[in-house]
């Protein structure tokens, strides 16, 4: 069976990524919105800030060493930003679904964190380990999600997992060059 919550765990990724570098603008997030299938959006400066400070506080998640830190994270985020479950079906196509936000068009920050930890929570239990991580890369960083079978990702992707190890492979031919 497919993990049922992809999407939205996928979304905060991709989300993550455009909002933590403090470059990106409102223009960015509005793309990765879209591309995830999300009405076309003008977000203001102060949805922006609230944005950002949400994808911080979700990183935590990401940046867990273990389970248990992971869980302890995800309980602060639902503690803080959700509301009572209750199940919604939009009429949009989506089918009914649980919600732990308040309203349908609530403020984007807490929709932000509530369907992100909503699926990082059930990747975790389903999984019994943390949902994602950082990517291993040091110029790298960025969060990426545990969401195929095998063994734990270090990295966020392919070519961040070359670029580390060539450069391994070089440091060992030419010790004290990066």
């Amino acid at each position: 069976m497919a993990f049922p919550h992809r999407d939205s765990v996928q979304r905060a990724v991709d989300l993550l990524a455009v909002l933590l570098p403090p470059d990106t603008g409102a223009a960015d997030v509005e793309r990765v919105l879209q591309a995830h299938g999300e009405p076309a959006t003008t977000l203001s400066p102060s949805d922006l800030a609230k944005l950002r400070e949400a994808a911080r506080e979700l990183r935590d998640v990401f940046a867990a060493a273990d389970v248990t830190e992971a869980a302890s994270a995800l309980n602060r985020l639902f503690a803080r930003y959700a509301g009572p479950p209750r199940l919604t079906d939009h009429e949009d196509g989506y089918g009914w679904h649980l919600h732990l936000d308040a309203a349908d068009d609530g403020p984007w920050d807490r929709w932000l964190v509530t369907s992100s930890a909503l699926g990082l929570a059930t990747l975790l239990a389903d999984r019994q380990g943390p949902p994602g991580g950082l990517c291993a890369s040091q110029s790298c960083g960025k969060p990426f999600a545990h969401l195929g079978g095998g063994s734990p990702k270090r990295y966020c992707s392919p070519r961040c997992a070359t670029r580390e190890r060539v450069a391994a492979h070089r440091a060992g031919r030419h010790p004290g060059k990066p």
